[in-house]
């Protein structure tokens, strides 16, 4: 349990997840809402992160717990800058490495996956993630799942060894030309 009482969030992948509900929210809102689309594209800056507390009040995150809150944050905010439609297959290691020509043999793209794989906090994750999802979405043509990377996020503060083993993984086991195919959920 954490501090505030809450349990690690769990392996669930149903439509029903709290995850999947917030990403399928803020989806439909941004497209709805250009000003919050607006207030949400600043969130991820400290300064601004308050204009976003509305929105996740609503979906029942605990804005005193920053473990909570940072996930949530990030997520809604690369939404709100992607413009995503949609929550999409990719996951972050796979579009990392898309980020670069080469692939997963690029050494950009491995110093940048080498720099997420060393925070060793939630909020410095969150910080370092910022830039890594602008370059995605000016890069990547498809669309980043955002519910695995807000449960992956969730789940840093519990056990950072198993997500930082799973963006390795997705990083160092893609094709460069294997744009075709989709990545699991």
């Amino acid at each position: 349990m954490e501090a505030n009482g809450t349990a690690p969030p769990t392996a669930d992948s149903s439509p029903s997840s709290w995850e999947h509900r917030f990403v399928e929210g803020v989806i439909r809102r941004c497209g709805q809402d250009k000003g919050l689309a607006a207030k949400l594209r600043r969130a991820d800056n400290p300064a601004m992160e308050y204009q976003s507390w509305e929105l996740l009040a609503s979906f029942g995150v605990d804005l005193e717990w920053e473990n909570q809150r940072l996930p949530f944050v990030t997520v809604a905010s690369a939404i709100a800058k992607s413009k995503a439609e949609r929550d999409g297959k990719l996951t972050l290691g796979q579009a990392i490495a898309r980020c670069y020509e080469d692939g997963k043999e690029s050494n950009q793209a491995k110093a940048r996956l080498r720099r997420l794989l060393a925070c060793n906090d939630l909020p410095e994750v969150c910080r370092i993630l910022r830039s890594t999802l602008s370059l995605i979405d000016s890069k990547v043509a498809r669309p980043l799942n955002f519910t695995r990377l807000l449960k992956e996020l969730r789940l840093f503060p519990f056990d950072d060894k198993r997500v930082k083993a799973q963006w390795a993984q997705d990083f160092y086991s893609h094709s460069a030309h294997a744009d075709s195919e989709e990545a699991p959920s």
